[in-house]
């Protein structure tokens, strides 16, 4: 065997390939200065366009006008002036009686005019205003032609291409409510779906015909007439026997899918075939077509589905699932949906969502959406279904209904054992702020197994001092600036309780369930931290749960509403989760406190307690808010001067820390609602 051996590369191959090397580099540099150049042609024809535009916005007779207004305006109400003040108060009354109406202004003026902002921001949710930034969002939302080719085009390029099965169970609906729900199935963009239509003994003359034609017409369409009335949950355990599809979809006889709803479901499904289950958004249609009240809803959130059924009629099951679950239940008719839902979840967390408006809930005559009294016996069998649910997972305890509207609950936890919670309040002089808290916290709390933990920060007042030399509870002194994450993880690491709740000294109790109601979520093992509704002195709510990338960071939601009332589809009023709960009363595992390293004291004052939810999400906890702990908050009373400079840091070093989750947007806030109020109204 002959060994050819490797050439030495001499000095002159090696000044070969240098030129041969800067040659290139210099092709590329020249290629780089022609698209530079390139570029910059673009930008100076578009800046001569722009400039085109600005000159014939600027010369024409609404531009005149607008500047001579706005030069009158100035002259006869300049800014700061009683004239001017009596303009904006004019305005803001007649904003007050379009959203509010006549009467209910004039009395608020009245006897409550405190309260008048945040019945204003309130005002949006009463349907009105919402339902018409909804109609000009509607626009923006239209399938156009090209887009629908795109679409034809991307389901072409799927590698999965399962069939979907809708399974629709039928009993004496209009026909013009059944035929146009058909109909939406029919205009389905997606084409691999079979509708499995079963017949629930109707008495209507029209339905028979008429699903008989329709089986005719179409292969992908099955149907079965039952001899025998055997409510929803039998008729759709009957559509379930026919399915054929690796995925199921229950369909009411009177929703209305949206041309994409299974094209966008199949494509979800492609970007990860392990899911089990997807949920969309929905709205809801009434008698003239006319669609109302959306429903942004957010990502996976178990805390809220035990509060209410959030993913509602339109979802897609694994079916095998679904089999495994045992598929509908009867005696829970009017819940069916939710019970199945409860069920399923307990054998999954592969739960996707779409944040898309795929599906309508008709209001027909003897729909719930039409009016929640119709089918008064569906709340009572949500609640079946939920207490059905806490036997199954051996949760000790009970369902109640929750606040205000009917299929709202409250799961409420039995507390295992009397575990010991330590109360930590950081202060500073204003020994009345500290004194209100405490008589409150003692006079009122029910739950007695816990200690209090006063971090003193330095006071120098007298009474302050002879106060807190007064106090039975421990008192820690904490020495230098105002630092609330030091102070806080100081009297962390020397508490007894198995539970820290870490509270403000402007807090005040207003209810004696508060402790229990937080304690029961602190105890749970899939719970990082718990937080409470926190009222302003005036009952406007200060908190009820924060989203991240409010105003470019994070904010509280339904920031300044009146303290009763529900927010968004009641998210105020429910226990539900959150990506953070403020820090002004905050129960978590000291445990889980420690796991962590406590809050992170680069966050001196602000934002820590965003952070340390945030870290918390990171390692797979919940964040839980509960309304059923509330107090007053008078808001950072005891923290000294307020420096926003060192806020600015703080807010610059969150954005920076939690970067790819503020583009990515908050998992529990719906990507299409506003990121610059605290509404949840609708994003432009």
């Amino acid at each position: 065997m002959s060994i050819v051996p490797t050439p030495i590369e001499g000095s002159g191959d090696r000044a070969t390939r240098s030129t041969r090397d800067s040659a290139g580099e210099l092709d590329r540099l020249r290629a780089e200065v022609r698209e530079l150049k390139d570029a910059n042609a673009a930008l100076e024809r578009n800046l001569q366009h722009a400039t085109g535009q600005i000159s014939v916005i600027t010369s024409g007779l609404s531009w005149r006008c607008l500047v001579i207004f706005r030069h009158v305006r100035l002259r006869l109400l300049p800014p700061g002036t009683r004239r001017d003040r009596a303009l904006r108060f004019l305005v803001a009354a007649v904003d007050a009686v379009l959203r509010l109406g006549v009467l209910r202004t004039i009395r608020m003026l009245l006897l409550r005019p405190t309260k008048l902002p945040g019945a204003l921001r309130a005002a949006r949710w009463d349907g009105t205003l919402l339902n018409r930034e909804y109609q000009v969002w509607l626009e923006h939302q239209l399938i156009t032609p090209a887009r629908e080719r795109a679409i034809r085009d991307e389901i072409d390029q799927f590698e999965f291409r399962p069939v979907i099965s809708l399974l629709m169970p039928v009993f004496n609906i209009g026909q013009e409510w059944l035929k146009e729900a058909i109909d939406s199935v029919f205009r389905q963009f997606y084409p691999r779906w079979e509708l499995c239509i079963v017949d629930d003994a109707s008495t209507a003359q029209h339905i028979r015909p008429f699903l008989e034609a329709l089986e005719k017409r179409d292969g992908r369409i099955k149907v079965k007439f039952l001899a025998v009335n055997e409510g929803i949950s039998g008729a759709s355990n009957h559509a379930l026997a026919l399915a054929a599809g690796e995925f199921v979809a229950p369909l009411d006889h009177d929703d209305v899918l949206a041309p994409d709803a299974l094209f966008e479901v199949v494509r979800r499904l492609n970007a990860d075939r392990f899911t089990d289950l997807v949920y969309t958004d929905h709205d809801v249609r009434d008698a003239e077509g006319v669609r109302r009240h959306p429903f942004f809803k957010p990502d996976w959130s178990p805390d809220l589905l035990l509060s209410m059924n959030y993913i509602t009629h339109f979802c897609v099951y694994r079916r095998e699932l679904v089999v495994a679950a045992g598929g509908y239940r009867k005696g829970f008719e009017g819940s069916q949906d939710y019970d199945l839902l409860l069920r399923v979840t307990e054998r999954t967390t592969r739960i996707e969502h779409i944040s898309k408006q795929l599906y309508s809930w008709c209001q027909a005559p003897t729909s719930v959406a039409s009016s929640p009294g119709v089918k008064s016996y569906a709340h009572e069998a949500g609640r079946r279904a939920l207490q059905d649910m806490m036997q199954r997972r051996g949760m000790a305890g009970d369902v109640v209904d929750g606040y205000g509207a009917p299929y709202r609950y409250r799961v409420k936890r039995a507390i295992s054992g009397q575990p010991l919670v330590s109360i930590i309040i950081p202060t500073r002089n204003n020994w009345k702020l500290l004194q209100r808290c405490l008589q409150s916290l003692e006079e009122r709390t029910k739950y007695r197994q816990f200690e209090v933990i006063v971090v003193d920060n330095d006071s120098d007042d007298t009474e302050t001092l002879a106060y807190l030399k007064s106090l039975s509870h421990r008192v820690l002194t904490y020495e230098g600036p105002f630092h609330f994450a030091a102070m806080n993880n100081r009297a962390a690491r020397t508490a007894s309780g198995e539970h820290l709740l870490l509270l403000n000294d402007d807090t005040e109790v207003i209810d004696g369930g508060w402790l229990e109601a937080m304690l029961e979520h602190s105890q749970r093992p899939e719970v990082g931290a718990v937080g409470a509704r926190l009222l302003f002195p005036n009952k406007t709510l200060q908190h009820a749960g924060v989203v991240i990338g409010i105003q470019g960071k994070a904010g509280h939601a339904f920031w300044g509403f009146p303290g009763d009332h529900p927010g968004y589809y009641d998210f105020a009023r429910v226990i539900r989760n959150y990506s953070a709960v403020t820090g002004a009363c905050l129960m978590l595992r000291r445990s889980v406190f420690l796991e962590v390293g406590g809050f992170d004291e680069q966050f001196a004052v602000s934002y820590n307690d965003v952070d340390l939810c945030l870290r918390l999400r990171e390692r797979g906890y919940l964040i839980v808010y509960t309304p059923y702990a509330f107090l007053y908050h008078h808001q950072s009373a005891s923290r000294g001067s307020y420096d926003p400079e060192k806020d600015r840091r703080y807010e610059e070093l969150l954005r920076e820390r939690w970067k790819d989750l503020l583009d990515q947007g908050d998992p529990y806030y719906n990507p299409h609602l506003t990121l610059t109020q605290f509404d949840f109204s609708i994003r432009h």
